[in-house]
């Protein structure tokens, strides 16, 4: 019975560290620079714009800068059309940039409703994205847009 004890105990040991080296593998590949990082906001939206296209988003456009109702990117993909709030910051994306995802969906009567960052987002924005129906597009799926 202890020999069983001590192998339970073992296996456990193994399996927490696995998780701690998964954990900071994680944690490091989110620390890693990405070229976006050093962008000003006109050169992230382009950007944005091209990856989407690469991915194979049709109609994309990028709306003017000023008096563009919280939408940087309109896009469609599917039969879906998208409005699309980019922000490239260097810390979390918080509630301000939902909402101007919601209302620029409503003014530009898109289906869907999205933010694009090079970050990740606040609690607090993950849940007003889930009750207002936007799209949250993190760091991770810049990430996956840019091949990365």
């Amino acid at each position: 019975m202890q020999d069983k004890t001590i192998a339970i105990m073992i296996l456990c040991l193994f399996a927490a560290m696995i998780l701690a080296a998964v954990w900071h593998m994680r944690k490091k590949r989110r620390r890693r620079p990405l070229i976006v990082d050093e962008m000003e906001g006109h050169d992230f939206e382009y950007y944005c714009a091209d990856l989407l296209k690469e991915r194979g988003f049709l109609e994309v456009e990028v709306t003017k800068g000023s008096g563009d109702y919280g939408v940087d990117i309109l896009a469609e993909k599917d039969g879906v059309t998208y409005a699309i709030q980019c922000k490239c910051y260097s810390a979390p994306v918080g509630v301000a940039a939902v909402q101007e995802a919601y209302a620029g969906r409503d003014y530009y009567d898109r289906m869907v409703g999205a933010v694009l960052t090079n970050q990740y987002f606040t609690a607090p924005a993950v849940e007003a994205a889930k009750k207002l129906k936007i799209l949250l597009w993190d760091r991770g799926y810049m990430e996956e847009l840019m091949g990365e």
